[in-house]
C-alpha cells in the first residue's frame, strides 16, 4: 500500500512537471500576414514594444516571407519611436547591409541620422532649448554622416531637403563645440592649444558663424604667445570678413513618418 501510494504522488508529480515545462507556442497558428497586421495596428496605436515583439517574430518565423523586408524597416522605426537609438540604427544598418537597392533605403539612412540627432533628448525639451554642441561630439558626428550620406546618394529623395538643413545645423553645432574647447584652454591659458582649435574651426567648418570667433581666439592667442605677424594676419581676415553662415535650426523631426510599405 505505501510503495503503490509512493508510485501514484510520484506520477502525479512526474505529470505535473511535464505540463510546466511544456510551454505552448501561442503564434503557432499565426501566418506572416498575422504578425504584420498586429505589428501595424500596434505602431499605430503607439505600442512599440508589442510592434517590435510582433515585427521580430515575423521576420524569425517567415524570414522569406514578402512581408519580412518590410519588417526590417518597420523595427528600426519602432525602435527609434520607443527611444531605443542603439538597436534603431543596428536596424537600420541591417536593412542598409542586406537590401542596398531596396527603394526605401533612403529612408533607412534618415532614419539613422535622427536616431543619433536625438540621442539624450527628453521631455525638458519642451521648455528648453537644448544645445547640442555641450553633448556628445560622436553622435553628431555619426548623424552628420548619415545625413550627408543621404543626400549623395540620394539628391532626389523626399527626406534629401530635411537631411541637408541637418547637416547645416550639425555643423554649426560642431564648430561651437570646438569654440567650447578653445575657450576652457583660453581660461587655462594654453595658447597654442587654443589656436589649434580655432584654426581647425576655419579649416573645417568656414562656413558657419563661429569661424568669427574662431579667428577671435586665434588673434588673442597668437598674441599671448608672441606670433605678432600671425595675429595681425588673423586680425586682418576678421577685420574683412562679415559675419557668415547661418543660424539655421533643424527640427530634430520627431515625428517621423512610419516607412511606406
Amino acid at each position: 500500500m505505501t510503495r503503490l501510494l509512493s508510485t501514484l504522488i510520484l506520477s502525479l508529480f512526474l505529470i505535473a512537471c511535464s505540463d510546466d515545462g511544456v510551454k505552448k507556442d501561442i503564434y503557432a497558428d499565426w501566418s506572416a500576414l498575422d504578425f504584420y497586421d498586429e505589428a501595424t495596428m500596434a505602431l499605430e496605436a503607439g505600442e512599440f514594444e508589442e510592434a517590435i515583439r510582433n515585427l521580430e517574430n515575423l521576420e524569425a518565423r517567415f524570414p522569406f516571407s514578402p512581408y519580412a523586408r518590410q519588417a526590417q524597416l518597420d523595427v528600426a522605426y519602432a525602435y527609434y519611436k520607443f527611444e531605443e537609438p542603439e538597436s534603431a540604427i543596428a536596424a537600420a544598418d541591417r536593412f542598409i547591409r542586406i537590401n542596398p537597392r531596396d527603394p526605401n533605403v533612403d529612408y533607412a539612412w534618415y532614419l539613422k541620422g535622427l536616431a543619433d540627432y536625438n540621442r539624450g533628448s527628453g521631455f525638458l525639451d519642451s521648455y528648453f532649448t537644448r544645445d547640442l554642441s555641450q553633448h556628445d561630439n560622436k553622435s553628431m558626428n555619426d548623424a552628420l554622416r548619415s545625413f550627408s550620406t543621404l543626400v549623395e546618394r540620394y539628391p532626389d529623395s523626399r527626406y534629401a531637403m530635411n537631411s541637408y538643413q541637418h547637416m547645416l545645423y550639425l555643423r554649426n553645432q560642431l564648430a561651437k563645440a570646438e569654440l567650447h574647447a578653445a575657450n576652457y584652454y583660453i581660461k587655462r591659458e594654453a595658447w597654442l592649444a587654443a589656436a589649434k582649435r580655432g584654426q581647425y574651426v576655419l579649416e573645417t567648418y568656414p562656413t558657419t558663424p563661429a569661424s568669427r570667433e574662431a579667428l577671435a581666439i586665434m588673434v588673442k592667442s597668437y598674441k599671448n604667445l608672441g606670433l605678432h605677424d600671425l595675429a595681425a594676419d588673423a586680425q586682418s581676415v576678421l577685420d574683412v570678413n562679415p559675419v557668415v553662415g547661418s543660424q539655421l535650426i533643424a527640427s530634430g523631426d520627431t515625428e517621423l513618418e512610419a516607412p511606406a510599405n
